[in-house]
């Protein structure tokens, strides 16, 4: 499944019109002012490097992890303070009190999440966004593997300090709303 992954993934990323991996996510922007200005960030499935490069220009040292060698190397040209790593996040080890923040967006790997919570120093933020069940109203096609179910995400992260929760429908401009959960979370010092 990994390598399916990575050529599936390549493909999309060699098209040249993706703008829609062009812009961070809405959420990351709306809520800059919780973001640290310093430190060690990760963005895990970190695509073309969109939320990265604003991390960036907010003053944190990002590491981005994506399966995706096309993506990376788009990422890599436009963000030379890039770090990024070449990696399947199913077998990805993330080492303990390291980083100052996590991110995350519509990537779902549920068994991630405690490695996410240990790879936070104490006051770290972690912050998802991803799909909810709700989608398969609009794509039944997607596999409930990768959809969250209500209330999951917020429960799943209930032993940290939970800044912001949002869940339900985003309009796109452009394109079909989005059945989401968005967090904020603070690991406890």
């Amino acid at each position: 499944m990994p390598l399916q992954d990575a050529h599936r993934w390549n493909s999309r990323y060699q098209e040249e019109n993706r703008a829609s991996f062009g812009q961070p996510r809405p959420f990351l922007v709306e809520n800059a002012a919780c973001l640290p200005s310093e430190g060690l960030a990760l963005d895990a499935a970190m695509g073309i490097g969109a939320n990265a490069a604003y991390l960036l220009g907010h003053g944190l040292r990002v590491i981005g992890v994506d399966i995706s060698i096309v993506a990376l190397r788009r990422a890599k040209q436009q963000l030379p303070g890039l770090m990024a790593v070449l990696a399947d996040l199913t077998r990805f080890h993330l080492p303990s009190n390291r980083f100052d923040l996590v991110v995350n967006f519509y990537y779902l790997q549920r068994d991630l999440w405690p490695a996410y919570y240990r790879a936070l120093r104490p006051g770290g933020l972690l912050i998802i966004e991803t799909l909810t069940e709700a989608m398969h109203t609009i794509h039944p096609e997607i596999s409930p593997a990768f959809l969250l179910q209500p209330g999951e995400l917020r429960q799943a992260f209930s032993h940290m300090e939970i800044l912001t929760y949002r869940e339900g429908w985003l309009e796109q401009k452009g394109r079909h709303p989005r059945a989401v959960a968005s967090l904020i979370a603070q690991k406890r010092p």
